[in-house]
């Protein structure tokens, strides 16, 4: 921030105070904390509801869907994903209604039997260690402290991790194992990985048994017209000499219903392997019902692309606001950078160091509900204090519009309170 812009806002701390003064006057209360789909989103699936019919419950085989068995999901439906994910059918599982669970299960098998590679369970190693790249998504954070997994932060980039951080950790540390990764609209910046670096990702000289774990989450979820060039990841681990590298997941959970959907992994077809035999004590099979109605409604690739424009037209107008709203008011004082994603779920704030938790504390007291401070980062610790995730997509654009302006007064208000104590 220029220093002319600091000594504006300290002149106007008075000013900026009576405005928060105001904005909790009004006793709001709107939460712009999760990025889940709002009710009008869900209603574009409701078809499901009466899908696939009485009387229909076999597969293109003729399978009776009602019964046990099919841990590997209907095939159907993994055609229809399997270019979105980038994953051959043979070598795409559709499974449960999380691919958070997956992740989940994929990482506890590792600490529990080891991955194909592995010398001994990562469980019996001393340490095991990730990677994670920052800003990122709080759930993956969790998922790895919750399993005892040391994390370390790496940048990133525009176009994916910081290459030469991710080198310069492996180089010194035996003990890291993996790396998170979300490689379309990345969360929360919405950044896109390039295929140059996630060729450099399958190719790093690390341990037999290191794994990228590529949440592909939002792999379909566009809102403008601009398409993202596919990176075929498994390919390109397979030249790279490293054919088990690449865990993928998946899921329509922002495609359908967000706790009815169906949850993807692909891998290698011995990581397949390996994933199901352990995978095999847990379940007999999916929810072959619930998969059979996904295919009913969604029917092929294009399809989806169908679905997901409706999607798109009720949430770019969400995004359009939050770029509307900050540039009006937090541009004119030189507060703040954000991002402009052209799809995924969210937006990523970049405040003065030391004023992240300050705002959102204020939007607190004024009855808007913020993503907590450091979610961005593993253990909620953002160094800086200076990363706010932004979702819009849950709120009406109403409310999401007075959330975004009493957010912006009491941003405005901590930014001038650490200009004037300056």
């Amino acid at each position: 921030m220029s220093t002319a812009a600091t000594s504006t806002l300290s002149d106007r701390l008075a000013e900026f105070q009576s405005a928060y003064d105001e904005l909790k006057a009004r006793g709001l209360k709107l939460d712009l904390t999760r990025g889940k789909p709002a009710a009008d989103q869900l209603a574009l699936s409701d078809a499901m509801l009466s899908l696939p019919g009485e009387g229909v419950f076999t597969d293109a085989a003729g399978t009776d869907l009602r019964n046990y068995g099919g841990p590997s999901g209907l095939p159907e439906l993994r055609a229809i994903f399997s270019d979105a994910l980038q994953v051959p059918v043979p070598q795409l599982l559709a499974l449960g209604n999380s691919s958070l669970t997956l992740m989940h299960d994929v990482l506890t098998f590792a600490m529990l039997h080891g991955v194909p590679g592995s010398e001994r369970p990562w469980g019996r190693e001393e340490t095991v260690s990730f990677l994670c790249p920052v800003p990122g998504y709080d759930r993956h954070f969790a998922i790895t402290e919750a399993l005892g997994v040391r994390m370390i932060p790496v940048p990133l980039n525009e176009d994916g991790p910081d290459i030469a951080a991710v080198k310069a950790a492996i180089a010194v540390d035996p003990t890291i194992k993996g790396i998170w990764c979300v490689p379309v609209y990345s969360n929360p910046t919405g950044d896109v990985y390039s295929p140059e670096v996630a060729r450099e990702l399958v190719s790093l000289d690390a341990a037999d048994d290191f794994r990228i774990f590529w949440d592909n989450a939002y792999a379909v979820h566009h809102i403008t017209d601009w398409r993202p060039e596919p990176i075929d990841i498994l390919s390109l681990a397979a030249e790279a000499g490293h054919p088990d590298r690449v865990f993928v997941f998946g899921s329509t959970s922002k495609v359908t219903y967000a706790g009815s959907g169906v949850a993807f992994f692909g891998s290698s077809v011995e990581n397949v392997q390996w994933f199901s035999r352990w995978a095999a004590f847990q379940s007999i099979g999916p929810d072959k019902l619930n998969q059979l109605r996904h295919v009913a409604l969604l029917q092929s690739p294009e399809g989806v692309a169908a679905h997901m424009e409706k999607h798109r037209a009720l949430i770019a107008p969400k995004f359009a606001a939050v770029q509307e709203v900050f540039g009006r008011r937090l541009s004119p004082f030189g507060v703040g950078s954000w991002t402009d994603p052209k799809g995924g779920y969210f937006v990523t704030l970049t405040v003065s160091p030391g004023v992240a938790k300050r705002a959102i504390a204020l939007a607190a007291g004024a009855g808007i509900a913020i993503t907590p401070a450091g979610s961005t980062h593993p253990y909620l610790d953002d160094p800086e204090d200076a990363v706010i995730r932004i979702a819009p997509t849950f709120p009406t654009i109403e409310d999401l519009n007075a959330g975004l302006e009493g957010f912006c007064t009491a941003l405005l208000l901590a930014e001038a309170e650490k200009a004037a104590a300056a």
